[in-house]
C-alpha cells in the first residue's frame, strides 16, 4: 500500500512536454494534483448522481460510495490502473424492470450486492486463468448484444413515466442535451448530461414561479395539479450527516434478497465485463504499458465495490469512461488526482441537503435526460459490433444474436408453475447459450466471433 501512495514528481511538476505522459506512479505539483483531480471530479459528477435518481437511490450515497470505490479500485490493482468507478448506468434498465415487478429498494440493492459478488468472482478466475477467458466466453459479438438489448429495455421507462410529467420541459433538456455534447469543445461537452439538468431544474423552477403548477401525471402515473419542482424535503434536511435518503429515495439501509429480483438484475455483468475490459485497454494504449495482468484485479475491484454498496443500499459503480477522456486531453494519468476526487466526493457525499436538492429533480427533466441516455446505452452495444468487425452475414451470428434481442427489449417472458424468466434476463441467456451452440453446429466455418480488443464509449455516454 505504500508504494502505492507513493509518487514521483514528473518534470518541473508543471506540465508532461511534448511526446510526454505523466505515468500512473507519478504527479504534478500537489497544487496542480489537486486541480486535476477537482476536474475528475467535474467529469464523473453528472452521472454519478443522476443514475441513482433514476434507479429511486439515494445520490448522496452514490457519490459518497464512488469515492470509496475509487480507493478501493486503486489498492487493488496497485496504483497501475487509473479509473475513477462512479455509479453504473448499466444497472438503471433491469432497476427499472425489478420496481416494475413490485421490488422494493431493498431488493433492489440486494441483487445489486449479489452481482457485484459474481463480478468479483469473474475477476478471480480472469486473475488466475488469464484475460483470455473473457474472449472466449464473451466474444464481442455477444457483449454488443448484451449491451444494446439492456440500453433498448429502458426505452418504455421514458415513454411511460419520465417524458408524460412535464413533455415541454422534457424537449427542452433532451435538446440541450444533444447540442451541447455535439457543439460544446472541452470539459464542457463532457458535461452535457449535467448542463441539461441544471437547464431543466431551472426552467422547472422559473415555469412554477410564472405558470403555476402542472395537472400531468406524476411517476406512479395518477395524473395531479402540482408544482413541478418540490422543493418540501430540503428544508427537512441537514447540511452535515449520514447520507439517509428520503422515503422516495432511500439511502444507507439493508438489503433483501429476491430470486426474481437477482434473476433481472445479474446478467448486467456481461455489460461491465465488457466496460471495464474496454476501459483497461484504453487506459493501456494511453500509457503505454501491459495492463492485461491487471484486468483480472480491475474487474475484482469493480465487483467488491459493487457488492459493498449494495450492502448498504447504495448505487452500483463501474469505472468511467468520462474520466478516461479527461486523461485523454490532459496526458495526465497520475493516480494521485484520482485519489484527491475520491477523497472530494467522500466529504461531497456527507452532505444530505445536496442530496435533497437532487432528488427533487422533477420527472420532465429526467424524460429529456434519459431519452438521449438510454439510447446511448444500447448503442454502445452496436459500437462493439462495429469496432470488432462483427460478421452478421454469418447465420450462426446473426439468429441467435436476433432472437436475444427481441426478448430482450420486448420484455418476452417464460411462464412456469413457480414464476416467470423474461425481459433481459432470459434475452442474455439465449444470446449466449445461442451463440456459442451455433458455433458448435458448424466447427467447420472459421470462427465468426473473433476476439478483439474493446475499446471504451466517447463520453459523456455511460456508464
Amino acid at each position: 500500500m505504500t508504494r502505492t501512495l507513493r509518487w514521483t514528481v514528473h518534470g518541473d511538476g508543471r506540465a508532461p512536454g511534448p511526446g510526454e505522459v505523466v505515468r500512473p506512479d507519478e504527479r504534478m505539483s500537489w497544487g496542480r494534483t489537486v486541480g486535476l483531480g477537482m476536474q475528475h471530479v467535474l467529469a464523473m459528477f453528472g452521472a454519478t448522481f443522476v443514475f441513482p435518481v433514476l434507479m429511486g437511490l439515494d445520490p448522496n450515497l452514490a457519490i459518497l460510495l464512488s469515492g470509496l470505490a475509487t480507493m478501493l479500485f486503486l489498492l487493488m490493482t496497485r496504483g497501475r490502473v487509473p479509473s475513477y468507478l462512479g455509479t453504473s448506468a448499466s444497472f438503471v434498465g433491469v432497476v427499472a424492470a425489478v420496481r416494475a415487478d413490485g421490488g422494493t429498494s431493498a431488493e433492489v440493492t440486494g441483487a445489486i450486492a449479489v452481482t457485484g459478488v459474481v463480478l468479483a468472482l469473474v475477476g478471480l478466475a480472469v486473475h488466475l486463468g488469464g484475460a483470455r477467458v473473457i474472449s472466449a466466453i464473451l466474444p464481442p459479438a455477444v457483449t454488443g448484444a448484451v449491451v444494446l438489448l439492456i440500453g433498448f429495455n429502458l426505452a418504455p421507462v421514458v415513454a411511460g413515466t419520465y417524458w408524460p410529467q412535464d413533455q415541454g420541459v422534457a424537449l427542452v433538456t433532451m435538446l440541450v442535451v444533444m447540442v451541447v455534447a455535439v457543439a460544446a469543445r472541452g470539459m464542457l461537452g463532457r458535461l452535457a448530461v449535467l448542463v441539461g439538468l441544471v437547464v431543466g431544474y431551472v426552467l422547472s423552477m422559473v415555469l412554477d414561479a410564472v405558470l403555476g403548477p402542472i395537472t400531468a401525471p406524476d411517476a406512479s402515473g395518477v395524473v395531479s395539479t402540482h408544482l413541478r419542482l418540490d422543493f418540501s424535503k430540503v428544508a427537512d434536511a441537514p447540511w452535515i450527516g449520514l447520507p439517509l435518503g428520503t422515503p422516495d429515495a432511500p439511502g444507507l439501509h439493508l438489503p433483501a434478497f429476491s430470486a426474481s429480483a437477482i434473476l433481472l438484475v445479474v446478467p448486467v455483468v456481461v455489460a461491465l465485463i465488457a466496460e471495464n475490459t474496454g476501459h483497461v485497454k484504453a487506459v493501456a494504449s494511453m500509457t503505454r504499458e501491459d495492463l492485461d495482468p491487471y484486468l483480472g484485479r480491475a474487474l475484482a475491484a469493480d465487483g467488491i465495490a459493487t457488492a459493498v454498496a449494495g450492502g448498504v443500499g447504495g448505487s452500483p459503480t463501474t469505472t468511467y469512461a468520462e474520466n478516461i477522456g479527461v486523461m485523454a486531453a490532459t496526458r495526465v494519468y497520475s493516480t494521485a488526482a484520482y485519489w484527491v476526487a475520491a477523497v472530494v466526493a467522500v466529504l461531497i457525499g456527507f452532505c444530505p441537503k445536496f442530496g435533497a436538492v437532487v432528488a427533487a429533480t422533477p420527472g420532465g427533466v429526467l424524460g429529456g435526460i434519459t431519452v438521449v441516455l438510454y439510447g446511448m446505452i444500447g448503442l454502445l452495444g452496436a459500437r462493439i459490433w462495429v469496432e470488432n468487425r462483427v460478421d452478421f452475414s454469418r447465420p450462426e451470428v446473426l439468429v441467435p444474436l436476433a432472437a436475444g434481442i427481441v426478448i430482450g427489449v420486448g420484455d418476452v417472458t417464460m411462464e412456469f408453475s413457480g414464476g416467470q424468466f423474461g425481459g433481459i434476463a432470459f434475452g442474455t441467456v439465449v444470446t449466449i447459450a445461442g451463440c456459442h451452440l451455433m458455433r458448435r453446429l458448424t466447427p467447420d466455418r472459421p470462427d465468426p466471433m473473433p476476439a478483439r480488443t474493446q475499446e471504451p464509449p466517447d463520453p459523456p455516454a455511460e456508464r
